[in-house]
């Protein structure tokens, strides 16, 4: 594999237009590239390549075609992240609140090890996530006010408190060490099953992190696949050799996931400031049609349905 070298914006812009990318503003083109790192804005550019093999682009391809699917991913990411945060802080709530109820508000009595699944397959992995939590705590504790109000003035941190120096991805393993009456009491409250909102917990962790870096979201794809569900059914999602082509491990599984997860005014607030952005991109592109971006991203084309199902 060839090694690769530092390019300047003029030798990256030469690349592209050896693929057959046409600038018509070259220094917009470099600005943005000097603003935006040349390896994430052509991380969009396999949409408007001839085939995966043929490495040039599609004829009449231009940079502000690139550029409109690197500003929507964005714009999608932003969405998505604020919906994240709001699951997230949900979570932390109720999370803390039956575990308080029932074991207690001190870190002496949450934080104990019997408070936790007693399956012998998973008692290293209760100690385990009881000391990351514990050094979170000691190491974020003193940067939130209301963490080092409780240390100063009472010597302890309640539950409701501690969650918010933990991350999401501590709160994903939380709620798989946690007892089975306590994970059903806390599935209860979504209406959905234990095994649901276990297996859509790591996936949420997954994107809510891929959203915070700023990294690519359009065509991500988690390890976990989400199960079947009665909104691929609905929307009518094509099957493949029995399994649905959308919402399994794409970025619709996450909309998906969100669609129980969310009040429902929350919820239609997200598809109506999608569809405003799949509307602003579809006028921007001239090359390909929008289809193709929402096929990548695993979106049917009837996904407003959500809406009333």
């Amino acid at each position: 594999m060839a090694v690769k070298v530092f390019k300047t914006i003029d030798e990256q812009i030469h690349i592209l237009q050896n693929k057959g990318m046409i600038f018509d503003d070259v220094d917009f083109a470099k600005d943005i590239l000097i603003r935006e790192n040349y390896f994430f804005v052509s991380g969009y550019r396999h949409l408007f390549l001839k085939s995966p093999r043929d490495r040039s682009f599609i004829k009449g391809t231009t940079f502000r075609e690139l550029y409109a699917v690197f500003n929507f991913d964005r714009q999608i990411r932003n969405i998505i992240f604020k919906n994240l945060l709001i699951v997230e802080n949900n979570m932390k709530s109720i999370f803390s609140y039956q575990l308080s109820k029932k074991y207690g508000y001190r870190e002496s009595d949450y934080l104990r090890a019997s408070n936790f699944t007693t399956n012998s397959e998973r008692s290293r992995q209760v100690n385990d996530l009881l000391k990351k939590m514990k050094r979170q705590i000691r190491v974020n504790g003193g940067q939130h006010s209301a963490t080092s109000h409780y240390i100063n003035n009472y010597g302890y941190i309640p539950m409701w408190v501690v969650v918010k120096v933990l991350s999401f991805g501590i709160i994903s393993e939380l709620f798989l060490i946690m007892k089975r009456e306590d994970q059903e009491a806390i599935a209860k409250i979504y209406n959905l099953s234990v095994e649901n909102l276990s297996d859509y917990m790591p996936i949420l962790a997954n994107f809510r992190n891929l959203c915070a870096h700023e990294d690519i979201l359009y065509n991500h794809r988690t390890q976990r696949s989400i199960g079947d569900t009665k909104y691929h059914y609905v929307l009518n999602i094509p099957l493949m050799d029995g399994d649905y082509i959308y919402g399994k491990n794409d970025f619709f599984s996450l909309i998906i996931i969100l669609k129980q997860l969310l009040r429902e005014d929350e919820f239609r607030l997200l598809v109506n400031e999608m569809s405003y952005e799949i509307n602003i991109l579809a006028g921007k592109l001239k090359t390909i049609q929008i289809g193709k971006v929402l096929d990548v991203m695993g979106i049917p084309t009837n996904f407003k349905e959500l809406l009333n199902i």
